[in-house]
């Protein structure tokens, strides 16, 4: 019985323990208020970023557009220059034909 009597009086006193215990830690809630305060200030920092990045989809979108707007001209000079050299050539030989027309014709 004396056995059941200690045990008892141990089981009242960590009982009695575990009702005192302050389960409130001003290091912990510190901790909790600096990390919140973190978490602010990075949402923050985010959204900033965010709008930053979505600046510089749309400046890469209006740049895109330039340049394939740009590349576009380039190609069309590219044929016409073609173009221009074909007739040249066409020229050149209507040319050479006429001269040996009119050689044909001196002699």
């Amino acid at each position: 019985m004396k056995t059941s009597n200690e045990k008892e009086k141990k089981l009242n006193l960590a009982l009695s323990k575990l009702k005192n215990l302050n389960l409130e830690n001003p290091s912990l809630a510190n901790a909790l208020q600096n990390l919140d305060g973190q978490k602010n200030q990075l949402e923050i920092e985010k959204k900033e970023i965010e709008i930053k990045y979505e600046n510089l989809m749309q400046d890469y979108e209006k740049l895109k557009q330039r340049l394939d707007k740009i590349n576009k001209y380039k190609e069309h000079e590219q044929k016409k220059e073609i173009e221009f050299s074909q007739k040249i050539d066409e020229l050149n030989q209507e040319t050479d034909t006429l001269l040996e027309e009119i050689d044909k014709w001196q002699m």
